[in-house]
């Protein structure tokens, strides 16, 4: 997938690191002579109101960055694109053109929400069929692009790019053009409608991973889009400290000014919480007896090329790429497993030692068993499980596998998913090893008995492997298609599950999509959503809002009798039954997702109790399901919001004969208090 980081040379020779200008004209690196494609009739956007063309945007400096949101490198392109946007803000429009590598990537809604996730704040476009993708003749994931502002394509380079490169070559051409024509650039900003833009008010922002103590009778939450980490009651649930002030950033000291930036998996390790810090590429430590937070790893940079060995020197010094998950090796010696996501790694930190060193993957991207674990490839280990007798299990999500590293035998083998060396053979589908395959797995826990659990993030599946077996199980998230729903097996649904931890009995997930914390009883069969009996705690300013979850994950399903529909326009009609004194909230969009068994979703922002919306039946459908998220609140009491989900499911025949073209979709909302 990840071309080598720093081969600029493509079009532009090395003009990307400003030193091509002695060997090329500046007409040469800044003019294009073929004309960009304008190839985005008929896609998806999202940010943008209406969808843009090249011919649009002539006068613009067009930068497209091809990406998919499962890979760790593209991800690192964004924070760059950032600082390139603010930066040129007048004079550059950057694109993201989203060519999905995994089924569930491409769907709309699951892109929506990485594009809210991640802050990004500008033009996104669905490119699920690949179309841009071959037009620009991209080859690999990232790849970025520049169009000149005649609408002449002049660079197109794959991997990861550094702020540098582009800074030197964008100053350059903008200087280029202004000295030959001050009006060829427009300045006027393109109108943006951010996904998003603002929080939503969640207690929880796309939780990444959960970390049970049973011991200490702690649940540790990495409120990843929330850049802390909330720590609670593993019994009653109540918020008992927040690790970090909410704000996005890179800062040590007290917990409750501390800064973090997407973090993810932790360790317990003494009196520690050992934190991976995703985005400040560090690892960090929350010292849970005197409240105070440092860095043990990493100096809030990204590194830049293959890591080795870190002595005492250097460990606070060099920095690391994506850490994503740590677990506890030796609490005595005082090491830990590290996945270096970002380098395609699994790498240990020596605490006592003051030492990170890899320990399993050449660093290579790719999926290679049967070997040494220097000589094995990886590609984005994600989770870890250390069962404590030599034996490391690995969620290698871009291979959508679950791998082990046997530190006894020095082999990596595959538990779960494809046994082809493939980093493009994933699926969703449960049997025996060589017959199982998942999507882009995040999370591996295991029991006491040998039990093997594994989060299936793309299929929103929670797997089970029982111990001294080597087949694969789907425990929950029977419908693989992502939802949001409490019960049993039968019933409860998920979305991009990406962290789970075990303890006594019960399985927590990180329902990140969900902005949940989920809990399986194991023994009963049942999943329940945590709430928080003082979520006023988790408030990160006075705007934002307490969601106190409602009916949130009752499980609400509706099952219509079948429809017998007239073919053409017709119209659902949205009946909700509010108790006095309620209101929808204006403050946070609720929505109505509809998906139909042709092949289409809409989605609607539901503003009113009763609402209308416009749809067409034909005969190519057999069926419509329904999905509301309402948040409602006391009327004048906006700050404390209630979440209700309901889903419809509407089986329909399309016949010239019917009678009707419309459906009603009902649903009492009644608080909890009520």
């Amino acid at each position: 997938m990840k071309k080598l980081l720093f081969a600029l040379t493509l079009l532009a020779g090395l003009a990307w690191a400003g030193l091509g200008s002695a060997q090329r004209s500046p007409q040469e690196l800044y003019e294009g002579t073929v004309p960009a494609p304008d190839v985005f009739d008929f896609l998806s956007w999202l940010n943008v109101d209406k969808p843009l063309t090249m011919s649009g945007l002539l006068g613009k400096i067009v930068i497209l960055d091809f990406w998919t949101y499962g890979c760790v490198n593209c991800l690192h392109v964004i924070p760059v694109l950032e600082r390139v946007e603010k930066k040129y803000a007048d004079e550059v429009v950057v694109i993201g053109v989203h060519s999905a590598k995994f089924e569930t990537e491409g769907k709309l809604e699951n892109l929506r929400q990485v594009v809210q996730r991640y802050g990004i704040h500008h033009p996104v476009v669905n490119d699920h069929d690949f179309v841009v993708w071959r037009s620009y003749g991209a080859r690999a994931w990232p790849t970025v692009a520049i169009v000149d502002p005649r609408g002449y394509l002049v660079i197109r380079q794959s991997g990861e790019i550094p702020f540098e490169a582009f800074d030197n070559y964008l100053s350059g051409m903008i200087a280029y053009y202004d000295e030959l024509d001050p009006d060829i650039i427009d300045r006027r900003p393109i109108e943006l409608a951010l996904e998003g833009a603002g929080d939503p008010g969640t207690p929880l922002l796309f939780p990444g991973k959960v970390l049970a103590d049973a011991a200490g009778q702690r649940l540790f939450i990495a409120d990843s889009s929330h850049n802390r980490i909330v720590i609670a009651d593993l019994e009653t649930y109540e918020v008992l400290d927040i690790i970090g002030s909410g704000g996005r950033g890179y800062e040590d000291g007290a917990f409750e000014s501390a800064r973090f930036d997407k973090p993810q998996g932790m360790a317990l390790l003494g009196d520690s919480l050992i934190i991976a810090d995703v985005n400040n590429h560090s690892i960090r430590s929350a010292n849970l007896l005197t409240g105070e937070v440092s860095t043990l790893a990493g100096n809030g940079a990204m590194g830049r090329s293959g890591i080795g060995e870190l002595g005492p020197a250097r460990l606070k010094t060099s920095p690391l790429r994506s850490p994503w998950d740590v677990e506890v090796y030796d609490p005595e010696a005082r090491t830990l497993h590290v996945a270096m996501a970002g380098t395609h790694q699994l790498f240990i930190l020596d605490l006592a030692a003051e030492r990170l060193y890899p320990s399993v993957g050449n660093g290579r991207e790719a999926n290679l068993n049967g070997v040494g674990l220097a000589d094995s490839e990886l590609a984005q280990p994600s989770g870890l499980y250390y069962d404590g007798a030599g034996k490391l299990y690995f969620a290698d999500s871009e291979s959508s596998t679950i791998r082990l590293a046997d530190f006894e035998s020095d082999l990596v083998s595959v538990v779960a998913g494809t046994t082809d060396n493939s980093l493009f053979d994933f699926g969703d589908i449960d049997g025996e090893l060589g017959v199982n395959r998942l999507q882009h797995a995040l999370g591996v826990e295991g029991a006491p008995n040998g039990d093997l659990f594994i989060a299936d993030t793309y299929n929103s599946r929670i797997r089970m492997i029982p111990a001294g077996e080597t087949a694969t199980q789907t425990l929950f998230g029977l419908g693989g298609t992502g939802g949001f729903k409490d019960g049993d097996a039968a019933m409860a649904e998920f979305d991009e599950p990406g962290g789970i931890s075990y303890a006594k009995g019960i399985l927590y997930v990180a329902d990140t999509n969900n902005h949940a914390i989920r809990a399986i009883d194991l023994e009963r069969g049942l999943v329940d959503t945590i709430q928080f009996p003082n979520p006023e705690t988790l408030i990160i300013d006075r705007d934002s809002l307490v969601l106190l979850g409602g009916n949130a994950a009752a499980g609400a399903h509706i099952e219509l009798e079948p429809q017998s529909l007239a073919p053409g326009s017709g119209m659902l009609h949205l009946r909700l039954s509010l108790p006095a004194g309620f209101k929808i909230n204006p403050l946070i969009e609720s929505r109505l997702v509809l998906r139909s068994d042709a092949g289409w979703t809409d989605t609607t922002t539901i503003h009113e109790a009763e609402q209308d919306i416009a749809i067409g039946f034909d005969k190519s459908g057999t069926r419509l399901d329904a999905e509301l998220t309402l948040y409602y609140c006391r009327v004048e009491a906006e700050e404390l919001c209630y979440i209700e989900m309901t889903t419809w499911g509407i089986p329909y025949q399309v016949g010239a004969d019917a009678e009707t073209d419309a459906v009603v979709l009902g649903r009492e909302i009644v608080p909890p208090e009520l």
